[in-house]
Parts: C-alpha cells; sequence; structure tokens
C-alpha cells in the first residue's frame, strides 16, 4: 500500500486522475480513447506498406514502451505493488501484444471497413467478461441496448463478407477475446492506479520480449520506408498504443467498464469514415444505417444504470 501511495503522488498526473464523481469528464476521456483506437487500423494498413506484420507490432510496442518508460523515469513513480503484477501481464498480453499482431495479421487479407464492424463486437465482449472478473452487474435494459448493439454489427458483418467466414475473420474474433480480457483487467487496475502508469508499465514489462522479436523481424521482413508507413507507426505506437489507452483506463476508472466499453460501438463507424478519407475505401448504404442503430445503443447504454 506504501509503493502504491508514493505512485500516486509522485506524479501530477496521477493526481489529476478522475474518479467516479466525475462521470463527465471520465465520459469524455474514454470517447478520446475510442477516437484515436478508430484510426488504428488505416494506421496499420498505412504501416503495412512499408513494414511487415510482426516488424510492425513489435517496433510499435518498443515505441511505445519507451514513450511510456521516460515518462515513468522523469516523474520518479516507483513499480507498482507486487499483487499488480500479473494483472499487468494481461494487460500487456491482451492490448500490448495480442490484439495488435492479430489485427495486423488479418488486415493482411482484410479491408480495414470489414475489420472495423467486426471488432465492433468489442465492447459486448468486454463486458461479459467484466461481468466475470469484478462482479459487475448491469441493468437488464443495458444488455438489451447492448445487445442490439451487438446484432446490428453483426449483421453489418455479415452483409459484408457475404456470411462466409475467412481466415481474417478468425484472426479478429481471437483479437476480440484477448483485448477484452486485457481492457477488463486495466479498467480494474486503473481503479487503483492512475491509468497512464496501467498502460505505461504493461509496455515496459513486455520489453524483454518485444525488443528481440523487432530485431529479428526487421532483419527478415524487408522495410521500406515511406510518409504513409512512418505515419503509421508512429500513430499505432504514440496515439493507439500509449495516448489513446491512457485516455482509455483513466475514463474506464471514472464511469465503469461496462458504459466505457459500450462507448466503443462508435469505433467502427469511425473508423469506416476513416477508411474513406485517408484509404480510399468505398462504403455501401448499410454503413448509415448501421450507424444509427449503434448511436440509439449508446444513447441508452449511457442513461441506463447499472
Amino acid at each position: 500500500m506504501r509503493a502504491q501511495s508514493s505512485a500516486t503522488t509522485a506524479s501530477p498526473i496521477a493526481v489529476a486522475t478522475p474518479g467516479p464523481e466525475r462521470p463527465g469528464f471520465g465520459t469524455l476521456q474514454a470517447a478520446l480513447g475510442v477516437v484515436a483506437f478508430s484510426l488504428t487500423f488505416p494506421a496499420t494498413a498505412w504501416g503495412l506498406e512499408g513494414f511487415g506484420p510482426w516488424s510492425l507490432v513489435a517496433v510499435r510496442s518498443v515505441l511505445a514502451a519507451v514513450i511510456a518508460g521516460t515518462a515513468l523515469l522523469l516523474l520518479r513513480v516507483p513499480p507498482p505493488a507486487r499483487r499488480h503484477w500479473p494483472g499487468l501481464a494481461v494487460v500487456g498480453a491482451g492490448v500490448v501484444l495480442g490484439f495488435p499482431l492479430l489485427t495486423t495479421l488479418a488486415l493482411e487479407t482484410s479491408t480495414t471497413a470489414h475489420a472495423a464492424v467486426v471488432v465492433g463486437l468489442l465492447p459486448l465482449t468486454t463486458t461479459l467478461l467484466s461481468a466475470l472478473r469484478v462482479g459487475t452487474r448491469p441493468s437488464r435494459t443495458f444488455w438489451i441496448a447492448a445487445c442490439a448493439g451487438a446484432a446490428a454489427v453483426l449483421a453489418f458483418t455479415a452483409q459484408q463478407s457475404g456470411g462466409a467466414l475467412t481466415t481474417a475473420d478468425l484472426y479478429l474474433f481471437a483479437a476480440l477475446l484477448v483485448c477484452a480480457a486485457g481492457y477488463t483487467e486495466g479498467g480494474r487496475l486503473a481503479r487503483v492506479m492512475p491509468g497512464w502508469q496501467v498502460i505505461g508499465w504493461a509496455l515496459v514489462l513486455c520489453l524483454p520480449l518485444t525488443v528481440p522479436v523487432a530485431a529479428l523481424a526487421l532483419t527478415q521482413e524487408p522495410v521500406r520506408l515511406t510518409a504513409h508507413s512512418v505515419t503509421g507507426l508512429l500513430w499505432v505506437a504514440a496515439g493507439s498504443q500509449f495516448v489513446g489507452l491512457v485516455v482509455w483506463y483513466r475514463g474506464m476508472a471514472a464511469i465503469g467498464i461496462p458504459k466505457a466499453s459500450q462507448l466503443q460501438l462508435a469505433q467502427p463507424l469511425l473508423t469506416l469514415v476513416w477508411s474513406v478519407l485517408l484509404l480510399g475505401e468505398h462504403l455501401t448504404v448499410a454503413a448509415p444505417l448501421t450507424a444509427a442503430a449503434v448511436l440509439v445503443c449508446i444513447a441508452v447504454t449511457q442513461r441506463s444504470r447499472g
């Protein structure tokens, strides 16, 4: 407890961590995290123009760990209590390693639009794991709205893929499970330590694995530095892997895992917009219809009481 108290007072960021008494600010931070995440797939597609999938994932994790580690050192943040390290390992395995690798492999053969709508099931998956892990009990209205949002995403996915299940879909469904586990554990830890320290220590914890993998992958996969590939790499490292997760975990700590996770129902629709603007992909008429249904579900879940 003493170490945790020091971690809380050693950083001005820690003092500013919003609590349950500031739900509006927590919702804003979680929403900013969703915006950052919505750019991940387009940025990954750009990164794959110049890097192999293993190189891109490993290098992004190393760069994000350097950013996080520098912040932890400059602010003299002491290591977390020993009891928190298993949870940080789950965050690292799910959010730092598993989700980026599986979605990057999927994007080698899938469009960002298709991947975005499949990953739209992440809010419901996170809520389910949250209920099992931390004992949250959302209301019946909450569950109905969440399931309706997931059904809308599933219908959109089926319409886009013709009902066929591809290898990319298998990667994406696996990514849902590992990411939901990382979000759930990270949201739990963000209640006892600042959210930026949760992802910061998880990134640092993965360095013994990501550094050698990055070194090996860069020698085995071709590298072509272009404006797109470098921009994509920098965004997924700094924006998606660190800054986005910082505000996301802070938001989850303030408003709760279930409600924060439902904000991600908007993420696939935002990614669809980015895929058109940044990648030139074309949307079908089903996209705005899905957007309307998802936004209604978000409004209901945010107003329901668990």
